[in-house]
């Protein structure tokens, strides 16, 4: 994946995050189009940058549980 690809991706699960808008892994794999690996590397990378994650079950969603801002 390109840097330009890689970082536009990271930008759109950005704002499903921040939206709470994910949907459970699958329905967010297939909203992005990516595969499983895919979505899990691009999570790890959003941590790497300091953002802490979590999947809330009662949303079926991923969220921040501090506040983010993502940088590149």
């Amino acid at each position: 994946m390109r840097f330009d690809e890689r970082h536009a991706l990271l930008q759109r699960l950005d704002r499903l995050i921040r939206r709470k808008s994910t949907g459970t892994p699958a329905q967010l794999m297939k909203k992005l189009g990516i595969s499983k690996a895919t979505l899990y590397r691009r999570l790890d990378d959003l941590k790497g940058r300091g953002a802490s994650i979590a999947f809330d079950r009662q949303r079926q969603s991923y969220l921040y549980l501090e506040e983010f801002v993502l940088k590149f």
